[in-house]
């Protein structure tokens, strides 16, 4: 590794997001993070889009920077939304990732992120970044021209993507690499799995249906088997993967998104094992 690789790995490590899962007692589990630190809060069907503003105002209040997961399926109309976003207003928001959601069928008049965003355009906002989800891995219900012009139509109204969990760092830069050849600039922010209970992270990773599990089952054996081999999974051969790639100006990269499964204190703890083990090479 170069030393400008070092460099940048360092600093995107050391500036990463930290996903959580918006449950009772959330604070409990950002104890570890340093006051300041970006935490991502996601929304789900089942704990509902008011859950995470709930948390959203907690993790403000305890000194962090929250970007609250707004799933547009979530929203049931126009008022709902500007509700929302006078609500993210009162928190001191200024950042958001608007995914499509899961709930089927909508609450409202929104089924997908693409609408929310040209509704929010409407809006006069303190929103001033917006991320919205990529898939180097794909989608189970989107074929990969359909992923590439949706996320084309998205990026007028966004500041970057975030892309879903992968394990497969080739995947990643390849995914990138091609986008950039289809009229997609967005900087991109790469979504990692933290250091994570395997259990936890193999039920997270198949449970999106059985056709997708057979699929990632046999793409990724390898990591299939390290999953099963290992009681906590933890990202170093994708982040030093990812490392030869930093400095590479055309991937455009924005950060590191670190899906923690609320196992925050056992990602940072990771993050602070795998920076000492640089030092000492």
């Amino acid at each position: 590794m170069s030393d400008a690789e070092d460099k940048s790995l360092r600093k995107l490590l050391a500036a990463a997001h930290i996903e959580v899962m918006p449950i009772a007692g959330i604070e409990e589990h950002l104890r570890s993070l340093a006051t300041g630190a970006t935490v991502a809060v996601t929304c789900s069907p089942s704990m509902g889009i008011d859950t995470t503003l709930e948390a959203t105002a907690l993790i403000c209040g305890l000194g962090f920077d929250a970007v609250p997961h707004l799933a547009a399926r979530q929203i049931t109309g126009m008022q709902h939304l500007k509700r929302i976003l006078d609500e993210l207003s009162e928190s001191g928001v200024n950042s958001i990732f608007v995914p499509g959601g899961d709930l089927s069928p909508p609450a409202g008049e929104f089924d997908s992120a693409l609408q929310v965003l040209q509704a929010m355009s409407t809006f006069d906002h303190g929103i001033t970044d917006i991320g919205v989800a990529a898939y180097p891995d794909g989608h189970p219900f989107m074929d990969d021209e359909t992923l590439v012009d949706v996320l084309r139509a998205k990026q007028e109204f966004a500041t970057h993507c975030v892309t879903q969990m992968c394990f497969n760092g080739e995947t990643i830069t390849n995914w990138i690499d091609d986008t950039r050849k289809q009229d997609i600039s967005l900087p991109v922010r790469i979504g990692l799995p933290g250091a994570v209970e395997r259990k936890k992270l193999l039920a997270y990773s198949l449970r999106i249906g059985v056709g997708d599990a057979a699929r990632f089952s046999l793409k990724q054996p390898k990591t299939i088997r390290k999953l099963m081999a290992a009681k906590t999974y933890q990202p170093d051969e994708l982040v030093l993967h990812l490392a030869g790639y930093l400095e590479n100006a055309q991937a455009n990269m924005a950060g590191l998104h670190l899906y923690t499964f609320n196992q925050v204190e056992e990602t940072i703890a990771w993050r602070a094992a795998f920076l000492a083990a640089l030092d000492e090479k």
